[in-house]
């Protein structure tokens, strides 16, 4: 999760490691305290001071427990309804990202699909330009052709009547 939030753009990029990095504290601090609790180090003075044995009515003692045992079951749950709800949004999060990265395959595949049509069409109108500008040279020497011929043709017909009416 860490290796995907990294390879996104900035601003998602900063607030996604944010995240993830209060979710990383809150399950160390989370993991030091099972060890802690798990560890059996308890000295016997808080031992003694949990159970309540200095008290003298042990109704009392015993409602005192039950309170602080009701209490640390809630807190349980509450750090359990954490860790479920932090899970969750890692997976949403996760969602998100495999969505991210096929949304730009796709338009990485679109671009560089209009990058070669780009390309044919530039192809093309370079080849176009070059029959045109060919058609346009032959088109004006075939005028000029065409204009000599004329001149040549007028210029004989000049030098036919001269030469006739002369005679």
């Amino acid at each position: 999760m860490d290796l995907e939030a990294r390879s996104l753009q900035p601003n998602v990029k900063a607030v996604l490691l944010a995240k993830l990095r209060e979710y990383k504290s809150d399950l160390n601090n989370l993991k030091s305290e099972v060890k802690r609790i798990a560890s059996g180090n308890l000295n016997p003075a808080a031992r003694d001071e949990l159970l309540e044995s200095g008290m003298a009515d042990a109704l009392t003692a015993s409602a005192d427990q039950r309170s602080r045992l009701m209490t640390t079951t809630e807190r349980l749950n509450q750090s359990s309804d954490r860790i479920k709800d932090s899970r969750r949004t890692m997976l949403e999060t996760e969602e998100l990202g495999v969505s991210i990265l096929q949304d730009l395959h796709s338009q990485r595949q679109s671009l560089l699909h209009a990058n070669n049509t780009l390309h044919g069409v530039d192809d093309n109108i370079g080849k176009s330009k070059r029959i045109l500008t060919n058609m346009s040279r032959r088109m004006s020497r075939n005028k000029w052709i065409i204009g000599i011929i004329i001149s040549l043709l007028i210029i004989a017909i000049i030098v036919i009547l001269y030469f006739k009416l002369a005679k």
